[in-house]
């Protein structure tokens, strides 16, 4: 069992196949290069406006994260909620999909109660990085208290 997860997931629309930064292909392993076209494809075919979380709405995700980790028990070593994507270190005796699926659940209610409508707020799935040692734990939570 491992001693945390590092967490990351985007908002929707912000980090699309093709980007300049490098991007992940589904069961492909590896960060796929630059493509403009495809980008430009995808970027073409958003079938959602692609929202930037005002400092209020981060504010409300960041609520939302240490309460449900209250709730369910889970240890929240850090949290960083950025405009386009959030960082968290969370201990969870739980596959850190579902850990990940409940934040980005709760997160999108309490969005959506704040701007009266459901919207889209996440990408499909995020980053799950599984830490196993002390000193991965200590520069996750640096990284993600100190690095954002």
């Amino acid at each position: 069992m491992p001693l945390a997860y590092h967490i990351t997931w985007h908002t929707y629309g912000s980090w699309l196949p093709g980007d300049d930064r490098g991007w992940v292909k589904r069961e492909v392993p590896g960060i796929q290069p630059p493509d403009a076209e495809l980008r430009s494809q995808v970027e073409f075919n958003l079938a959602h406006e692609r929202p930037l979380l005002t400092d209020e709405q981060r504010a409300i995700v960041e609520e939302t994260i240490r309460e449900h980790c209250r709730i369910r028990s889970w240890t929240l070593h850090a949290v960083n909620v950025r405009s386009n994507h959030v960082h968290v270190v969370v201990t969870a005796e739980r596959k850190p999909e579902e850990v990940m699926h409940q934040l980005k659940s709760w997160s999108s209610r309490k969005l959506n109660e704040q701007v009266g409508a459901k919207t889209r707020w996440w990408a499909y799935h995020g980053s799950t990085k599984w830490i196993v040692d002390q000193a991965y734990l200590a520069n996750a939570i640096r990284y993600v208290l100190e690095r954002q």
